[in-house]
């Protein structure tokens, strides 16, 4: 896949084919459709990205400290991509600590929202590389001294999946421990529980389901769609499922 000729990809244009992955947020009204091809596009740039930029490959861990979007999407696939073990969490609460186990170890990239990483309550883990994700639409406008905007950084990497070592089912991907073998096996369980299949299009509340393997994971391996709604009001889901023909809702 060649790297496209569009010189800002921040925001990806509508798709006139099926989409994979649809983002859309009820308050603003942005919304963001993405084919499969660029979905792999996004990810293959996040590897890159991470790869090259970042110098980071297998045994490299990543702490991903970011909500259901189409961003994060790109992230995850594209480090999961490289090998990489991924630590990513839903939002702390209390102060708590709620890292997977191993957190102990140092972390080479962390990946936050800046509304995460100023936020009192988060314990952000520090790291060499540190990008900020934005949820909106285009670049941020203000990234602190010591963070990248991911956005911007991502572009400078081709859409091409960087060659790697080969990743192995028994190889970490996750900062836990948890194999990318386990992972799939899950993935695959939870979409037996959903009862999703090829062809379903999953609605996902944005803010009642942060983990990846539920919004995420579980529905690509079924071969299903996503759409991903933030903002969403209670009120107006069924009319969010009528317009986007959503079969299952989690």
């Amino acid at each position: 896949m060649q790297p496209h000729a569009t010189a800002d990809l921040t925001v990806p244009p509508t798709v006139t084919e099926s989409p994979l992955l649809s983002y859309r947020d009820e308050a603003t009204g942005e919304r963001v459709d993405l084919t499969a091809q660029q979905v792999g596009a996004w990810s293959a740039r996040s590897a890159s990205l991470l790869r090259d930029g970042c110098g980071l490959g297998p045994g490299s861990r990543v702490a991903v400290l970011l909500p259901p979007h189409w961003r994060t999407a790109a992230v995850l696939l594209g480090a999961w991509a490289c090998g990489l073990a991924v630590s990513f969490r839903p939002r702390a609460t209390a102060g708590l600590p709620v890292l997977e186990p191993g957190g102990d170890r140092p972390f080479d990239a962390v990946f936050v929202t800046p509304e995460r990483q100023d936020d009192w309550l988060e314990e952000v883990p520090d790291a060499p590389h540190r990008y900020l994700v934005g949820t909106g639409p285009g670049r941020l406008a203000d990234v602190p001294l010591g963070w990248l905007d991911w956005s911007v950084e991502v572009l400078r990497h081709p859409d091409v999946t960087p060659d790697h070592t080969a990743i192995r089912p028994t190889d970490p991907a996750s900062a836990d421990g948890t194999t990318y073998g386990q992972w799939g096996a899950l993935a695959r369980e939870v979409a037996g529980m959903l009862d999703l299949r090829a062809g379903d299009r999953l609605l996902v509340d944005a803010a009642e389901h942060e983990q990846p393997l539920k919004w995420l994971l579980a529905p690509l391996s079924a071969g299903a769609s996503v759409v991903i709604s933030a903002n969403l009001d209670p009120a107006r889901r069924d009319a969010v499922v009528a317009a986007e023909r959503v079969t299952r809702i989690l």
